[in-house]
This record gives C-alpha cells, sequence and structure tokens, in this order.
C-alpha cells in the first residue's frame, strides 16, 4: 500500500501545507521514504468540522453498527500483513517480534472493545420508575445513561505504534462510544500511521459511516496539536506521552471558550518498595525480575520502575550486588528516535554525576550508534534522594535507582512525600505485608496500581485495569487509558425525565431488549421493567 504522506481527511488525501519531513529509520538514524507534508491550522479544522458534521450519525448507530465498524478496523490491520510490521519495526527499531505481537495486541483488543459496545451495559444506564401517589411530592420517572461526548482529538504515544497509536485504545474506544476521531500522526512514525489510518479508512467505508467519523493529520512541532485542542468541534483530548506534552494541551483546552477535558496519561517513576522477609529470601530472584522490568523494550514503558527503596542490611547488599552484575551483562539495543536516546543518555549523566550517588552496574558494551541505549543502575541512600528532588523524576529508558533506607519508616516517609504515580510495587512475605499496611494506605493515595510481589511492566487489557493515577501521572486520575474502562472517558451522562417509552433510548426503555445491566430502582438486574 502507498504512502501519500498527506493528511487524511474525512477519507480523502489533501496537502496546503509546504515543510516537509522524512521518516527516521531508527537503528541507523537516517531519513528514508515518502515527505510528509505538515499539517495546518486550515486542515485541522476541516478535520474537526467534518467529525462533527458526522457525530449524529455515528452516535445515533446501533451497538450492532458499531461493534461491526471495530471488527472491520481489526480485519483491515491484519490485511496490511507484513508492510505494516516492517514500517513499524524500521520506523521505531523495534524488534518484529514486538511489533507482531503489539500488533496482536492491538487487534485482540479491537474485538474485545467490539464485544463490549454491542454487549452495552458500559453505558451505566439507570432507572428510577415514577411513583404518582408518593407523598409530600409525586415521585417522577427519571432514567440516565452514558452518549457520546462528541469529537475526539487524539495523540497516540511513541512507545506502542500500534496499540496505542492511530488504531490504539484511544481511537477504538472514542469510536465505540460513538465519538468521531481526528487524530495526529505521531511523527516518530509518520509511515505506520499513515498505514494504519488508510486502513481504518477503508474499515468506516466498509461498515457504512461517513467518512468525517475519522481523519488523521501529520505534524512534527505544536501547532497542529494544539490547533486540534483549540478547535471548537473537538470535546474531548486523548494523550499519551510525556508531562509536557500533556500538559499543554490540558492547560489549551482549559483556556478555551469552552473548555474541554484532557485525558493525559504522562509516566511516572512508579517506585518500588522492598519490604524485610522479602529482601532477605529472595534477593537474586528480585534482582532478576527487577532488571527484566527495567529493562524491557529498552526501557521504554511508562510503567519502568525507575526508583527502588529498601532496607540497609545484607539483603540489600546482595539485592545490588547482584543488580549490578546483570546490568554489566545488559547488551545496548536500539531506542525508538535519536530525541528519545539522547534524553535518556542526558538524564543518565546527569543521575551519574550527582553527589551522594553511585554506580551499581552499567552495560559493559557501548551504545554502536547514537540511537541506541545501555543499561545503568544507579545507588544511593535516603538523604541524597531528600536533597535531590530530581533524581524521582522519570528518565525515559533502562536506567533506575537503588535507595538505601534506614527503616520501614523511612520508606513510608518517602511515600508520603511522593508525587502521583501510574503504578508502585511492594514485594514482601505475608509477614511483611501483614506487618506494613500503613505502606499500602499510603501508596493508595499516591498512584493508580498497586503490585503485590510482581513488576508495573506488562499491563494486562481487562475490566478491572487502571492505567492512570494523580497528578502527574495523568491528568484525570478518575480514569484509565487501558482496559475496557477506557470507554468512560468519552461519555457523558443524560437524564431522560417524564419521557414516553417509545421516545427513551433503547437502553433506557422498559423491555430490557438487549439484556444488558441496569440499576432499577437502586437494584442491579437484567430483567425489564414493569
Amino acid at each position: 500500500m502507498a504512502l501519500q504522506g498527506k493528511q487524511l481527511i474525512a477519507g480523502v488525501f489533501e496537502a496546503k501545507g509546504t515543510e516537509t519531513y522524512q521518516a527516521v529509520d531508527a537503528s541507523t538514524n537516517t531519513p528514508f521514504g515518502v515527505h510528509f507534508v505538515e499539517g495546518t491550522v486550515a486542515e485541522v479544522a476541516a478535520a474537526a468540522k467534518a467529525a462533527a458534521d458526522s457525530f449524529d450519525a455515528l452516535r445515533t448507530a446501533t451497538v450492532e453498527a458499531r461493534g461491526q465498524l471495530l471488527d472491520h478496523i481489526a480485519d483491515e490491520i491484519m490485511a496490511l500483513g507484513d508492510d505494516l510490521l516492517e514500517m513499524a519495526h524500521q520506523e521505531t527499531g523495534l524488534p518484529m517480534g514486538r511489533c507482531t505481537g503489539e500488533r496482536g495486541r492491538a487487534v485482540n483488543q479491537i474485538r474485545l472493545f467490539a464485544n463490549v459496545i454491542r454487549e452495552g451495559s458500559w453505558v451505566n444506564a439507570r432507572i428510577d420508575t415514577a411513583n404518582p401517589d408518593r407523598t409530600p411530592a409525586p415521585k417522577p420517572d427519571v432514567r440516565s445513561m452514558l452518549v457520546g461526548i462528541g469529537p475526539v482529538a487524539v495523540f497516540g504515544a511513541s512507545n506502542f505504534p500500534l496499540a496505542i497509536g492511530v488504531a490504539g485504545t484511544d481511537t477504538v474506544t472514542a469510536l465505540g462510544a460513538g465519538c468521531p476521531v481526528v487524530v495526529k500522526a505521531h511523527p516518530a512514525h509518520p509511515g505506520t500511521s499513515e498505514l494504519l489510518a488508510m486502513a481504518i479508512t477503508k474499515a468506516v467505508k466498509a461498515a457504512g459511516f461517513p467518512a468525517g467519523i475519522f481523519s488523521m493529520v501529520h505534524g512534527r512541532g505544536h501547532e497542529v496539536g494544539l490547533a486540534m485542542a483549540r478547535d471548537p468541534h473537538i470535546k474531548a483530548v486523548a494523550f499519551t506521552g510525556g508531562l509536557r506534552g500533556g500538559r499543554a494541551l490540558f492547560d489549551a483546552a482549559a483556556a478555551r471558550p469552552e473548555p474541554i477535558p484532557v485525558y493525559a496519561e504522562m509516566g511516572s517513576t512508579n517506585p518500588v518498595f522492598l519490604l524485610p522477609g522479602a529482601l532477605k529470601a529472595r534477593s537474586a530472584d528480585i534482582a532478576k525480575g527487577y532488571l527484566q522490568s527495567v529493562n524491557l523494550g529498552v526501557g521504554q514503558f511508562c510503567t519502568n520502575p525507575g526508583i527502588l527503596l529498601g532496607l540497609k542490611g545484607e539483603g540489600m547488599s546482595s539485592f545490588q550486588q547482584a543488580s549490578g552484575e546483570l546490568a554489566t551483562a545488559v547488551t545496548p539495543a536500539t531506542m525508538l528516535h535519536a530525541g528519545i536516546s539522547k534524553a535518556f543518555a542526558d538524564g543518565v549523566d546527569k543521575i551519574g554525576q550527582t553527589p551522594g550517588v553511585s554506580v551499581l552496574g552499567q552495560s559493559a558494551d557501548a551504545p554502536a550508534v547514537a540511537t541506541q541505549a545501555g543499561c545503568a543502575i544507579f545507588a544511593t541512600d535516603i538523604d541524597t534522594l531528600k536533597q535531590t528532588p530530581y533524581l524521582m523524576e522519570e528518565v525515559f529508558g533502562p536506567t533506575s535507582i537503588v535507595v538505601a533506607c534506614n527503616s520501614v519508616e523511612e520508606m513510608e516517609e518517602m511515600a508520603e512525600g511522593l508525587e502521583g504515580h501510574l503504578s508502585a510495587t511492594v514485594h514482601g512475605t505475608p509477614e511483611d505485608l501483614a506487618a506494613h499496611k500503613n505502606l499500602i494506605q499510603i501508596l493508595e493515595k499516591k498512584v493508580g496500581r498497586i503490585i503485590i510481589n510482581g513488576y508495573p511492566t506488562g499491563i494486562e487489557v481487562c475490566a478491572a485495569m487502571h492505567h492512570g493515577g494523580p497528578y502527574p501521572a495523568s491528568t484525570d486520575s478518575h480514569y484509565t487509558s487501558i482496559g475496557t474502562g477506557s470507554l468512560l472517558r468519552f461519555g457523558r451522562p443524560v437524564c431522560y425525565q417524564g419521557f414516553p417509552n417509545d421516545l427513551l433510548p433503547p437502553q433506557l426503555r422498559n423491555a430490557n431488549e438487549k439484556g444488558i445491566w441496569r440499576m432499577v430502582n437502586n437494584e442491579m438486574t437484567r430483567e425489564n421493567v414493569g
């Protein structure tokens, strides 16, 4: 499938801009392929207008039709075949095996969301029937459910070009919820983005929806993204990336005459806590799992464990020694692009030059090219960590800091001082966990997900998953960007009072034709009303 290097707006390729750029081969850091034309503010406006014009057709479509749309998207992604995998591999440096696995994850989650949409209970239908005989005032018939919020601007992640990209969670959940999408192609993988956009466009046509429910624009700088957040037709923003970019979109959306929600997932250092019993019993095993988590995908995960706290002592010494030896053996690997590898190298240099910080272990082999990175594990003490706040900041890549604490109480003190994080991990024996429940209670206030005796990388796409957290991990800790709960971001409640039964949405009518779960007079049921 030939790339056009243009904006794909409501099914039509166009390019009104003059600035162009090329994709870059991540392994060699050299440009290749077609020149991509930068989008313009006018093209963003056209895409947003097309989305608004097609909103009614999508939001009023049956759940069967929207589910079929998602299934068509999954089919068209698979139809791209090896062309998609090869493009993603070349643009991101991710191994072919990883690209193949991520495509499987992307397609599986699309089909999962299609089934959730068809089943229908996600709309949170609530029914309170009338009681005209109630005193002192009659009770009216009141019913409510979630409906699509409107056109959504989507900004995908650099590190998951297939599962959190143009056809990722944000796009498919928005479409499934009845919301048209305008997506910004990621400049680090524009070819992959365009292939996915063409697949979605074909799926939209096959499902019989207006072409305007999906558009994609290219753009390296801030202008296109800010124009998307500011366009009056856009009613929500979904973003995965760094704090700086997420906060800029949040501020732009909040400054609009009509402020809109921004669901930005912005990463964190995901602290790990080692309790005394676990450290004594299995320090070597924990070190092995920890290093695997730090280096998974060259450390390019927002759930990468960037800091670890444990008690001083023999167990901690063994853990540090094992971690250092494992780090030394890590072979440097290609990062997503030169910008990320440079930021990683700068971050590692800054940590290494900090007084009170030492190197536990670092890849013995030097990176072969500028886009490669090796592992670096550092050690420090609690006093240095307190005096040097930037050590708690995320460095995106295969690095982490091991902090020796004098007591569990010191660990709890550090936990109390945490900003918001996506996750926190606690390793402990049953006795540890029983004796240190206070640490868990502290972490409940600080993170979106707590892991016991595991590692934060590797996120299960399921109903119970929460991938978010208090600021600055995300801009709205109520919502997840992974798992079926992510649908809820793109619905808003509408209440229907005193409506005739046949005028109600199907989900709120007396006959529960789809058999969805509904709250009827304060009880969850699948039964009909009346």
